[in-house]
């Protein structure tokens, strides 16, 4: 699918807006959300335009899933997370904003108050 001009996430793979990098690997980065629900929350981006987990081919499926769980890693590793959610919306009626396939990464500790539906 290549990439889309006005896409914010496209903007920051291609390096023309900043953002903070926690990881990158060859079809994906994470970042650090701008608009954390907790410290430390972070997003997992396909390098390519995919808008949602039904568009990401099946062949990237296994290099996704590890890419995820070493970014889940670096943040257990870290000590900022005794626990995590791992969230992906699509669509907007989902609660997608960005027209974008991402994953969500919350860092979790004992009482934070923060109520996800599981």
């Amino acid at each position: 699918m290549g990439s889309d001009e006005n896409c914010i996430f496209c903007k920051i793979v291609k390096g023309e807006i900043s953002a903070e990098k926690v990881l990158e690997g060859d079809s994906f980065i994470a970042i650090k959300d701008a608009n954390p629900v907790m410290e430390e929350h972070t997003l997992v981006i396909p390098k390519q335009h995919w808008v949602t987990l039904l568009d990401i081919p099946n062949k990237f499926g296994n290099e996704l899933l590890e890419f995820t769980k070493k970014v889940a890693e670096k943040l257990m590793d870290s000590g900022v997370a005794d626990g995590f959610n791992v969230v992906m919306n699509n669509l907007e009626v989902a609660g997608q904003v960005v027209k974008h396939a991402h994953i969500h990464l919350i860092p979790r500790k004992e009482g934070d108050g923060i109520k996800i539906v599981g």
